[in-house]
């Protein structure tokens, strides 16, 4: 395989354009993009057409605007390219503003209350800064796929691109501005990248037809122990087998085609748990290609005889899935601005960027926390390597070293270097790698970015840049602001990590954030620490978040009253359906057996005291299984009544909180008795795959 020949095959980019459009296009079609301005409806009209002849040389007959409504995955419908003639033939026409706007019915898309059900209409924008790309599905149809953004008639954000772009276009704005002040005058955009590691699980499809839980749920409800788990430490970047490295060829092809630049590959630390991870790209199209890359691995893997599993903990006592997000800036041209420089200049950079992220993390922290909330990752969170529900920054020893030192107004120093003294000595470079790794840090710095390992592996990555992207905008404006009253700026640079750290430092911790020593400490400094989805929502109508996304005009007031009650709607009918599921495989596969179970003990025990044997053992196991069973009955019982009673709360705070408090405990307690059931009974009566079946036989 020719990856050269294959990457970007199925992508609308510059390549493609500059060999299918006039170059006058062309040159207009770059110029809109890079200074993201609208595009004449005349040039759309040429890009259209191009873009059509294109896709159909590529066997489409389709188009669609693919756009990623608040649901969390995304959407598309698909219109044909035909348009009937007068003579009852058809020809294929595509035009600029088919391709630049669509209507879509949104009515049965989340809105949060921002329309009425009956007011359906809702319009696609197309985002010209992200390629369009040919999607092939299993019948051998091709379509071309147009990213695009989805508003309401009243143009409210449905969608999670809408407020991506716009918390880029703020940060963009900011660190401009403490640029110029600097002395760079000639960069004219800052893009905010992302790197997304993706995480996920395998299992063979025929065990995955017999667990209801993985097809409704996503997750294991129940399931004892394997005999093996991860203990032995053998699987995290361990051989891989043959028909997982089949899957992962067929994932490579595909992503490449579609211009996703995947180049990790490796076992993760679970059984039957993976990993891929792709190049840094632009938030925004780093975001699409998450949503692809997902969509892809699911794809795929079907194919292969296979289910992938994205929830963030689909087994209890193992690793679950998360999506380290690695974030930086970087200007047009193609300085990383977290990236530890050689000069005066580039040191005081560097240091005046790292304290936004800083002060923006401690101030903001609830709201980061808020960003990598959902159902799934509640069972994830602070356990089994996964990051705790406190946030904090790691930054290394010596670079906390380097800004407490700076901020104490002494003279600091690098390991490798002379003195480094901000603005003033000529110094030699920041050490890029000046500590270890720090894999406990939900908020790490590593070299030249910042990893945050919080987010859902199931999640759209956009959530956690929009609230990143944005709480930074807001840091860079105060830099700003300084720095442009300033007399002296080196002084006052020095002043900003000075105030950064005495008001901002607390956040910094460079330990072991899994140890109980620090949720002592994080309380004593007085971090948040907000242990349940529930509880992180509940800032999303605080006036200070609400004031920070309407002043740099991100998401509106409105918009983020929106987001609050469908994210808690997701809550609350995630858990219900696994709460239906539960109940479905307690009474239709579990006690069944269990009784079918009762009886053959109760029928041996029946014969053995006819010919006067012992029949102790057998009394012994049924006691102790019909122990279990009256627990699992009860339990079953409380279930339906929690779960009936939280539904019926009208109030969407109220009724997220009787399904965490009620239904999710009396969920556990069922769980307890069938995890046990399942020890006793013999596997040849167990009506489900086991935890060994799912986890150790690809």
């Amino acid at each position: 395989m020719d990856v050269t020949k294959i990457f970007g095959t199925n992508v609308f980019n510059d390549e493609v354009m500059r060999k299918w459009l006039p170059k006058d296009t062309y040159d207009e079609l770059k110029k809109t993009i890079e200074n993201e301005m609208h595009l004449p409806e005349a040039v759309a009209d040429v890009v259209a057409n191009a873009m059509k002849d294109w896709a159909i040389e590529k066997g489409a007959t389709h188009y669609t605007h693919w756009f990623q409504p608040l649901t969390g995955s995304t959407a598309e419908k698909h219109d044909s390219f035909i348009s009937p003639t007068p003579q009852g033939g058809v020809v294929m026409e595509f035009s600029g503003k088919q391709l630049a706007k669509g209507e879509s019915d949104a009515s049965s898309f989340p809105s949060g209350g921002l329309r009425a059900t009956f007011e359906a209409r809702g319009y696609t924008a197309w985002d010209y800064t992200s390629p369009a790309f040919l999607k092939e599905d299993a019948a051998g149809d091709v379509t071309l796929c147009i990213p695009t953004a989805f508003c309401s008639y009243t143009s409210e954000a449905l969608d999670k691109k809408t407020p991506l772009l716009r918390s880029m276009s703020a940060v963009s704005k900011q660190a401009i501005r403490v640029l110029r002040v600097l002395g760079n005058k000639t960069v004219k955009k800052v893009t905010a990248n992302i790197g997304a590691e993706q995480e996920y699980f395998l299992v063979d499809k025929k065990f995955f037809a017999e667990r209801l839980d993985l097809i409704v749920a996503g997750r294991t409800l129940f399931g004892a122990p394997a005999p093996k788990g991860q203990e032995m430490e053998d699987h995290y970047f361990g051989q891989i087998k043959d028909r997982v490295a089949e899957f992962m060829k067929d994932l490579d092809k595909e992503l490449w085609k579609l211009g996703v630049a995947a180049t990790i590959k490796h076992n993760e630390v679970a059984p039957s748990q993976f990993e891929m991870a792709p190049i840094f790209t632009s938030a925004n199209i780093a975001a699409d290609h998450n949503q692809l890359v997902m969509e892809t691995l699911q794809k795929v893997a079907i194919r292969r005889g296979l289910v992938c599993l994205l929830h963030e903990k689909p087994y209890a006592r193992v690793n679950g899935s998360g999506k380290h997000t690695n974030w930086s800036l970087s200007t047009d041209d193609g300085t990383n601005l977290l990236e530890p420089g050689k000069t005066p200049h580039e040191n005081a950079q560097f240091l005046l960027f790292i304290c936004a992220l800083i002060s923006a993390v401690d101030r903001h922290a609830d709201i980061i926390r808020r960003s990598a909330a959902n159902s799934g990752n509640d069972h994830r969170l602070g356990g089994h390597e996964a990051p705790p529900a406190i946030i904090s920054v790691f930054m290394g020893e010596e670079l906390t070293e380097i800004l407490e030192t700076i901020a104490k107004g002494e003279k600091a120093k690098s390991k490798a270097s002379t003195t480094l003294e901000v603005g003033v000595d000529t110094l030699p470079a920041l050490p890029k790698d000046n500590a270890d790794r720090n894999r406990t840090s939900p908020f790490a710095f590593t070299g030249n970015k910042f990893e945050f390992r919080m987010v859902p592996s199931s999640a759209s990555i956009s959530r956690p840049c929009i609230v990143l992207n944005t709480i930074v905008a807001e840091a860079l404006d105060e830099i700003a602001t300084r720095l442009e009253k300033a007399e002296d700026i080196h002084k006052e640079t020095a002043y900003i990590i000075r105030d950064t750290m005495k008001e901002h430092g607390r956040i910094i911790f460079n330990g072991n954030n899994y140890s109980d020593e620090w949720k002592t400490e994080a309380e004593k400094r007085g971090l948040p620490n907000i242990s349940s989805t529930v509880e992180a929502m509940k800032t999303f109508p605080e006036e200070k978040s609400v004031g920070l996304f309407q002043k740099y005009k991100v998401l509106s007031k409105g918009e983020m009253c929106a987001r609050y009650e469908i994210y808690l709607g997701q809550y609350y009918k995630q858990i219900n359906i696994e709460a239906n599921a539960a109940l479905d495989m307690v009474k239709s596969l579990y006690i069944p057996a269990i009784i079918h179970y009762t009886r053959e003990l109760a029928d041996a025990i029946g014969k053995l005291v006819a010919v006067s044997a012992s029949a102790d053992v057998q009394r012994d196991l049924l006691s102790k299984v019909s122990t279990h069973l009256e627990s699992a009955y009860r339990n079953t019982q409380k279930l339906e009544s929690e779960r009936e009673k939280a539904f019926k709360i009208t109030d969407s705070l109220k009724c997220s909180e009787a399904f965490r408090d009620k239904v999710l405990a009396t969920m556990a307690d069922l769980r307890e008795d069938i995890d046990m059931l399942e020890t006793l009974i013999p596997r040849k009566l167990w009506p489900v795959p086991t935890y060994a079946d799912l986890l150790f036989k690809l």
